[in-house]
């Protein structure tokens, strides 16, 4: 009776703090929904058709998803062995190493163009070699891919060092006292188990890459992709012509988010 009596009276008021929590937290909801919802709204089907029909939009939205899948391929191939060592390896060092890979992420975007461009640029030593094999580092979709990598690739490091984290170690001691070696294990085990969670960090640095701004506007404005030319249609011809692209980078955004709730494991779970 008396647990009864506890619940009885702990319960309405739980219940009318979730909904006091509810009607604050959902404004900021609506704050979050309305600008997507006016966006969808205010431009007609026949525009957008009229958007996405044009030649420099499809060039931008090719550009864009060209890089941000190589961009994706780099940042796996280098990024997930780096986000096993942090989470395996017992060293003080990984503390620092982490920061390293976490500070793109809290650098303004433009700061990181001006920072990439320091080690790229035309008139840098690695830059100017590169043009002069006639491989140039910026204004082209090589400068695309670093500025992107820079930005995004910190998302599949860290996706992919929290999934490693929560694979059971035991099962690795188990697949090491049967006689396989460090690199059998997590290949076979280690790997499958974290499958998910690097799915999701390859998820979100797409959809990063293929939102980034600041940093490509700065390493490479030439070719577009889909935000310097909504940039570029916005301060050419008003608002109404950014509309069509700023909607197909919110689709490929809905799209990223069906991926992590689908076949990924969602980070933020």
């Amino acid at each position: 009776m008396a647990g009864r009596t506890i619940r009885s009276r702990i319960g309405p008021r739980n219940s009318d703090w979730l909904t006091v929590a509810l009607l604050g937290g959902g404004l900021l909801v609506v704050y979050y929904l309305l600008p997507l919802v006016a966006l969808l709204v205010s431009t007609p089907p026949d525009a957008l058709l009229a958007g996405l029909s044009d030649p420099s939009v499809r060039a931008a939205a090719t550009t864009s998803v060209l890089a941000a899948t190589i961009t994706t391929v780099v940042a796996t191939i280098l990024g997930v062995p780096l986000a096993y060592w942090l989470a395996r390896a017992e060293t003080r060092w990984k503390s620092v190493v982490l920061g390293i890979v976490v500070l793109p992420l809290v650098l303004p975007p433009v700061v990181g163009g001006m920072v990439v461009l320091a080690v790229v640029g035309e008139g840098t030593p690695l830059g100017g070699a590169a043009a002069a094999a006639g491989l140039p580092l910026t204004r082209s979709l090589a400068g695309v891919v670093l500025a992107q990598t820079f930005v995004a690739s910190p998302f599949v490091v860290v996706t992919a060092k929290a999934a490693f984290e929560r694979v059971d170690r035991s099962l690795e001691h188990a697949s090491r006292s049967l006689g396989k070696d460090r690199l059998t294990t997590a290949r076979r085990v280690t790997l499958p188990l974290a499958g998910p969670g690097i799915v999701a960090g390859m998820t979100l640095t797409f959809a990063r890459a293929l939102g980034e701004f600041g940093a490509t506007m700065m390493v490479a404005y030439y070719p577009r992709t889909m935000p310097v030319e909504i940039w570029a249609s916005f301060q050419a011809l008003g608002l109404e012509a950014a509309y069509p692209v700023a909607i197909v980078l919110v689709a490929i955004a809905l799209l990223a988010l069906l991926v992590l709730n689908t076949v990924a494991r969602n980070p933020w779970q």
